[in-house]
């Protein structure tokens, strides 16, 4: 499998694993404040007159999770420090909180780190963000490592 196409199949697994836990974290009533597909649809509905739909900010995300960081890692990956794929998907993962909370999280209205929705936002969102990382990069390396036959 070529580096891209690893790197979209390791953002949709990193996705579904991430999006299960968002959803164990809605439905025992964790951090309802921190949901991702709310600002995603809010966003989407204000911005480009989306239907305020959850679908919407479903959609968005997996695109994000897929495209925009599947592609991403595997274009970085041989570049990022450590040696271990798990380990690289830590620091990338990293790298895409950082960026969450300077551009999505003040647009959506949640302020800098998301400190308008509470000190637990940017914890919350970190966690998240090193379990899908750690699944990209492990997911990734697995399907980029030579084959023994």
């Amino acid at each position: 499998m070529n580096k891209t196409a690893a790197g979209m199949f390791a953002g949709l697994i990193a996705t579904i694993v991430l999006s299960a836990i968002m959803i164990m974290k809605s439905m025992m009533g964790l951090m309802p404040d921190v949901n991702a597909i709310n600002m995603l649809t809010g966003m989407a509905s204000s911005m480009m007159g989306t239907p305020p739909t959850p679908i919407v900010g479903w959609i968005i995300h997996f695109m994000i999770g897929v495209f925009l960081w599947g592609i991403l890692f595997s274009l970085l990956y041989p570049n990022l420090p450590t040696s271990s794929g798990w380990s690289k998907g830590i620091v990338f993962s990293i790298g895409a909180w950082l960026l969450m909370m300077l551009i999505p999280m003040p647009t959506a209205g949640a302020g800098l780190f998301g400190l308008n929705i509470g000190m637990h936002a940017p914890m919350a969102t970190l966690m998240l963000h090193i379990i899908f990382g750690l699944v990209l990069g492990g997911v990734y390396a697995k399907q980029r490592a030579p084959h023994v036959v």
